[in-house]
């Protein structure tokens, strides 16, 4: 089987935002992840992809240390992520957002106090009106109208909800932003101009963007590189036109389907 390394030797440790080296994730005897290596560089937005049970969420869990992983080695912005120090752990917190599934937002708050959760933890010496003021800058920032910041999520439709979830991520300007399913449940016309949005800011303000996704309409428009998880690792990552020409299963599947000749051809007539 043609095969492209999920991890190149000659990258600079220094252009890596996220360096992960023998991953082993077990669930009981259920191995989900074995020798898995991943390289995601600064200022990429790079797709990951994978069949179900893969562990897609798992490998985000693990380098975010949400999960202590069963072994392996992880760096997220030359940050031990394995290292229990404190400080390390502040670290990664602070130069990290994440958008889960459906945004994750606390019911019982308003938009603004959801997205003041994070400025409060790290940046209690604000003074309260400028925890505001930020959050509705990160609300604008996220493309949902200024009333939305007095709004509860139930108030929301879906997709605004994804949008308060992201000005949440955004709150405190981190390096590198994690997206869980981002434009799951969206119809096309707003998850088209979610990823826009993604891509907008992604070029304004230098992130680098980790998106596990299984909408081929993202892959196509606005990754720079996909992920592909099979058989307990990477098996491959790279730009989509190389990951195209692996002779894998799963790979032939979803790349060479009537869904991804459509996603091709849109983004060709886009382009």
């Amino acid at each position: 089987m043609m095969a492209i390394p999920s991890s190149n030797p000659e990258n600079n440790a220094t252009d890596l935002a996220i360096q992960v080296r023998g991953l082993v994730n077990r669930f009981g005897s259920q191995v989900v992840h074995e020798d898995l290596d991943l390289d995601v560089r600064r200022g990429e937005i790079l797709g990951v992809v994978g069949g179900s049970g893969t562990g897609k969420s798992v490998l985000m869990r693990s380098i975010l240390g949400l999960r202590k992983p069963d072994a392996g080695q992880m760096e997220v912005l030359g940050i031990d992520a394995r290292s229990d120090n404190p400080a390390d752990r502040l670290q990664i917190e602070r130069h990290t957002g994440v958008l889960f599934q459906d945004g994750a937002l606390f019911s019982s708050l308003t938009v603004g106090e959801n997205v003041q959760v994070p400025l409060k933890e790290h940046h209690p010496e604000l003074e309260e009106r400028w925890h505001y003021e930020l959050a509705l800058l990160k609300v604008k920032l996220a493309g949902l109208p200024a009333d939305a910041i007095n709004k509860l999520p139930s108030q929301l439709s879906g997709g605004m909800r994804k949008r308060a979830g992201l000005a949440r991520a955004l709150a405190l300007d981190p390096p590198l932003l994690f997206l869980d399913e981002p434009t799951a449940g969206l119809d096309p016309i707003g998850a088209a101009a979610f990823d826009h949005l993604i891509k907008t800011l992604q070029e304004a303000l230098g992130l680098t963007v980790f998106l596990i996704t299984h909408d081929l309409d993202t892959l196509y428009a606005i990754c720079d590189r996909v992920a592909v998880l099979a058989d307990r690792k990477v098996v491959a990552c790279a730009p989509l036109p190389e990951i195209e020409q692996l002779d894998h299963p799963w790979i032939r599947e979803y790349f060479h389907g009537p869904r991804a000749r459509a996603a091709r051809g849109i983004q060709s007539e886009t382009a």
